[in-house]
């Protein structure tokens, strides 16, 4: 397990499918093709489940005033075709990184162990990184509850 990236560090660089948003089939993002824009990568365990459906319909619901402010993109270890799905079926509009070999999890410091029920398990942290125009990381939100998520990235901007 990596550690988390701090506030003022480089953020890790990335080159990943994406789908949704402004990205079409077989389409990649690296974090070079975004300098000289806001980026807030917001890290969650699964599409579709309780917590991410939450999460994500807060952003979609506060669209007009997030996306004015900066480029966002979920990502989770879920395959492309899962993100799609999840994409139409709650009308997201924005792209979602797929992170299948779990480099960028590991990369950030979110691939952790977790429990549930005495079991534990390998799993990714609820986190959110919020990058400047230049690269840096201006902020971590850790453990990020999906109701106040919105409210939280926007104070930042």
């Amino acid at each position: 397990m990596n550690p988390q990236p701090q506030a003022g560090a480089k953020a890790p660089t990335f080159d990943l499918p994406v789908s949704g948003g402004d990205y079409t089939d077989g389409c990649r993002v690296k974090l070079a093709d975004l300098k000289g824009q806001s980026v807030v990568l917001y890290f969650y365990p699964k599409d579709d489940t309780p917590g991410c459906t939450v999460q994500a319909c807060a952003l979609r619901d506060g669209w007009a005033e997030i996306s004015a402010k900066a480029k966002v993109f979920g990502v989770s270890i879920d395959s492309i075709t899962s993100h799609e799905k999840f994409i139409k079926k709650h009308q997201l509009p924005f792209p979602i990184i797929s992170d299948e070999e779990r480099s960028l999890v590991a990369a950030y410091g979110v691939w952790v162990e977790k429990s549930m029920y005495g079991k534990t398990y390998m799993g990714t942290e609820r986190t959110t990184f919020i990058i400047t125009h230049d690269g840096c990381i201006k902020a971590v939100l850790a453990r990020v509850k999906p109701e106040e998520h919105l409210s939280q990235i926007l104070a930042l901007l």
